[in-house]
């Protein structure tokens, strides 16, 4: 376990209305005027950034951490109450939150850090919100890298029954089960266990983190709103069109931090994304798994940090 890093909780919690929707976030150094927003990934919460929010406020930032809706201690809507839930929506999500948490204290942009899931929304942000976004740090980034994308209308036509039978799939399938078996049986540490190479670093704050949200009642109608909104969603949400739109602005520079024993999201597409989009930079960190801040977050929040700090402009 690395002890190098010092855990200090002196963050301020806050619940925020969303369209009616009770959000929650947190804040460090809100007296700094240089804003990071920290997005985690699937399953987590804003607490999993727990070993870097106060090194970044150490050095000048205001940390703002946010549980995305579905998630952590947010509400956690079924698809009755908002439809589906992708990357669209957190976009929306984070892009209302600064406006009306950030705007009002600095009109600096933003920083966007993100793991995995987080960091797919990073980059939705970046490509709808650029004119905010100062730069994105994506440890890892999911999404498939499509290259050669083609449509035709018989694809077209197969797209919509696709969408149908997802739909009728996951209305249908019991999720509720699902959850509580999961709970049951262990699953969620073995989860962790697949997804951390380091597995010390797997205490009983990192489960419970992971764990709690699922025991809530609403947990499964929002993880089928999850499931829709993300099987379903349009081209212009999926990682290929996004990282191509960037590439086409540069407005905003990318840097993906990968872990080299990432079983979840292998290095392979890490080095693809790279070698396809030149513009983005890939640092490698071994012996590393899926979850790099929270597994090496010293060396996480240096390399991250000294990367902000030197900055060049395309």
């Amino acid at each position: 376990m690395d002890f190098t890093y010092k855990l200090e909780d002196r963050s301020e919690s806050n619940y925020w209305d969303w369209n009616g929707f009770k959000i929650f976030w947190s804040v460090q150094g809100k007296e700094n005027k240089r804003p990071i927003i920290l997005l985690h990934g699937f399953g987590a919460s804003s607490k999993h950034w727990r070993k870097n929010s106060n090194y970044f406020a150490k050095k000048g930032y205001s940390v703002y951490s946010l549980d995305l809706i579905g998630f952590g201690n947010s509400a956690q809507p079924g698809i009755r109450e908002i439809g589906k839930l992708d990357n669209g929506v957190w976009c929306n999500q984070v892009n209302d939150f600064i406006q009306k948490v950030i705007r009002p204290k600095t009109s600096n942009k933003i920083v966007l850090i993100g793991n995995s899931l987080g960091s797919l929304v990073a980059l939705t942000c970046a490509v709808y919100l650029k004119n905010e976004i100062l730069s994105v740090i994506a440890s890892p980034l999911p999404d498939p890298l499509d290259i050669n994308q083609k449509e035709s209308k018989t694809n077209l036509i197969l797209e919509k029954f696709k969408i149908i039978f997802i739909k009728i799939f996951f209305i249908i399938f019991p999720l509720e089960i699902i959850l509580f078996l999961i709970n049951k049986l262990g699953i969620i540490q073995l989860g962790l266990n697949s997804a951390y190479f380091k597995k010390d670093n797997i205490d009983k704050e990192l489960i419970d983190i992971v764990k709690k949200p699922v025991l809530r009642k609403t947990a499964a109608r929002s993880l089928r709103a999850m499931c829709i909104g993300m099987s379903t969603r349009g081209e212009k949400l999926k990682a290929s069109y996004l990282l191509e739109q960037l590439s086409l602005s540069k407005k905003v520079p990318f840097l993906l931090l990968w872990g080299e024993k990432d079983n979840f999201i292998p290095l392979f597409l890490g080095k693809k994304i790279a070698n396809f989009h030149r513009w983005v930079e890939l640092k490698i960190i071994s012996n590393s798994g899926h979850c790099v801040h929270d597994e090496d977050p010293s060396l996480f929040n240096k390399i991250s940090y000294e990367w902000i700090r030197d900055l060049k402009t395309f």
